[in-house]
């Protein structure tokens, strides 16, 4: 059973602290992130195995690089919501948001209903993981039905006037996964997209314009009518 200790100084030998500045400009917070790589992260988690307890102690340190690895060596089966409440409030990243979404909350049974919770929060980043698990979902959980989907679309129109940055990008993401499952989502999608460009407001605007051009491109349409 791996320690804190030991996955914190495998994390250390694999750090690229000069490129931290380049993360940077990508919107990353470089604030306690060590500069490991996500396949270097991954390898890392594979050799760990499910620990969730481990995962629990490795988001305590606030290392980046150790709360993304916490999201892959985690247990969905053992996230309770008071965890995901406490792990959702430290989130202060763009790519820790959807790392964590990824990797282990869109896997949580209780997945649907924090969406609909946190949709309604203030906080930028709490406000973000809503719409990245509904993006995440849209892209991995083929079992979900069209309706659980098209029941979403309310709130994404609601959070498409959010225009912070981190908060829109995360709408349009989802927005647009839910439109490429197939063409009955594909449809509804749309007409929310339409829906949205009439809201006055530029992140709506933006929203709806960027979703409408992939939605509708020939490339999409010719692979969901196939």
């Amino acid at each position: 059973m791996a320690s804190v200790k030991d996955a914190l100084q495998k994390l250390q030998s694999k750090a690229h602290p000069e490129q931290l500045q380049g993360m940077a400009k990508y919107g990353m917070t470089v604030e306690q992130r060590l500069g490991v790589s996500v396949p270097d992260m991954r390898k890392l988690a594979k050799e760990i195995g499910r620990d969730h307890r481990l995962a629990l102690d490795l988001w305590r340190t606030g290392i980046t690089e150790a709360r993304i690895v916490a999201s892959m060596v985690g247990d969905p089966a053992k996230l309770t919501e008071d965890q995901m409440e406490d792990w959702v409030i430290g989130i202060n990243s763009w790519d820790v948001c959807d790392q964590v979404c990824m990797n282990l909350f869109e896997k949580s049974q209780l997945a649907w209903k924090k969406i609909a919770d946190w949709s309604e929060r203030e906080e930028e980043f709490v406000k973000r993981t809503a719409f990245s698990l509904i993006a995440c979902l849209a892209w991995h959980d083929k079992k979900a039905s069209d309706e659980r989907f098209i029941g979403l679309l309310p709130l994404i129109i609601r959070g498409a006037t959010d225009e912070r940055n981190f908060v829109k990008k995360a709408v349009n993401w989802a927005l647009r996964n839910i439109g490429k499952r197939n063409l009955n989502l594909n449809r509804a999608a749309i007409s929310a997209a339409k829906a949205i460009k009439r809201l006055d407001s530029k992140a709506a605007r933006w929203v709806a314009s960027d979703t409408l051009r992939e939605l509708e491109s020939e490339a999409i349409q010719s692979r969901l009518r196939r």
